[in-house]
């Protein structure tokens, strides 16, 4: 690998960006691509890059096969997923597994150390802060996916501010339609536009007919999963 370009990649690396090594498998060329840049010696070809990319949208390292007969090797290079659950309740109980499974490294945020408290939560981050303390803290970045469940205006609407003003690829909250209409419009009266609060799926999760805990959060984490891979949902 060029020095230039490794140089870039590990700063990629210190950043939090997901970034594609595609190294043409007969030439040795190589390019560094991020989902909006793309860096190397010769030019990559459009309908390259766009596979490039696609490989990198699923996090998945593989050989793609050119229409011009080059065999690429894209090496993906993505910091870990990272889901922030804000209330330690039972859908968060249910969600916590199911986003491990996932890859994903959970934190939850919960005030209330009756409701956040590491019995309920065994072997898991929990941050005892409030919300609009500890999410800046976390740093929420295109690698991370954050989540209202309490109910709790008090709770939720600083969770959801400090979302709004970072980068997380995904922004959930709990809650029915009136709840989340209500949401909004304060949301709203605090100064954000109708496209930053477009941000956030209200009422989160997939329309599976969800009622339990178990079957709530199985419907977030598919939510989660289609923003995540740019996958058409209907609700």
């Amino acid at each position: 690998m060029k020095l230039a370009l490794l140089d870039q990649l590990l700063a990629a690396c210190r950043d939090g960006n997901a970034t594609a090594l595609a190294t043409d498998m007969a030439s040795g060329s190589q390019w560094l691509v991020t989902s909006d840049t793309c860096h190397g010696e010769t030019a990559l070809g459009p309908a390259e890059l766009t596979e490039v990319r696609t490989a990198l949208n699923q996090d998945q390292s593989h050989v793609i096969e050119t229409t011009s007969g080059q065999s690429i090797f894209v090496d993906v290079w993505s910091p870990r997923l990272r889901l922030l659950i804000v209330g330690g309740v039972h859908t968060a109980q249910a969600l916590v597994p199911l986003a491990r499974i996932a890859g994903y490294d959970v934190t939850v945020i919960d005030p209330r150390t009756t409701f956040g408290a590491p019995a309920r939560f065994p072997e898991t981050h929990l941050v005892n802060d409030w919300p609009q303390d500890a999410v800046p803290g976390l740093k929420p970045d295109r690698r991370t996916a954050m989540v209202t469940l309490t109910h709790n205006p008090t709770i939720d609407d600083p969770a959801l501010i400090a979302a709004l003003h970072s980068d997380a690829f995904f922004i959930g909250a709990l809650g029915s339609r009136r709840t989340h209409a209500k949401r909004c419009e304060r949301l709203f009266g605090a100064g954000f536009s109708e496209n930053e609060i477009r941000r956030i799926h209200g009422p989160v999760g997939l329309a599976i007919g969800a009622l339990t805990p178990g079957e709530i959060a199985i419907s977030i984490m598919a939510q989660i999963t289609a923003v995540l891979r740019k996958a058409p949902t209907a609700r």
